[in-house]
């Protein structure tokens, strides 16, 4: 399961903050949320302080996320190594 929050800031960024796992029809989700923001043209970070796992789909939409210009923030040492790839 994924629990996705949303947040602003003053500067116009939006923090979506997740908790939970990055997987299966979740990844789903978090693209549609992303896009959501994205399309607004606001600076979206991603608050992963809370993310346990993210499998190879999820792992391929942050990396995709990340050529968006989506900023990551508090992952943890074993997400931070998912993502490097």
């Amino acid at each position: 399961m994924l629990r996705i929050s949303h947040g602003a800031s003053p500067n116009g960024r939006i923090t979506l903050r997740l908790e939970g796992e990055v997987r299966g029809p979740w990844v789903e989700e978090l693209l549609q949320s992303c896009d959501q923001v994205l399309a607004t043209g606001s600076n979206l970070i991603l608050d992963l302080t809370d993310v346990s796992f993210i499998d190879l789909d999820g792992v391929a939409l942050c990396r995709r996320l990340q050529r968006r210009q989506v900023t990551f923030l508090h992952c943890s040492p074993f997400v931070t190594e998912q993502l490097k790839g």
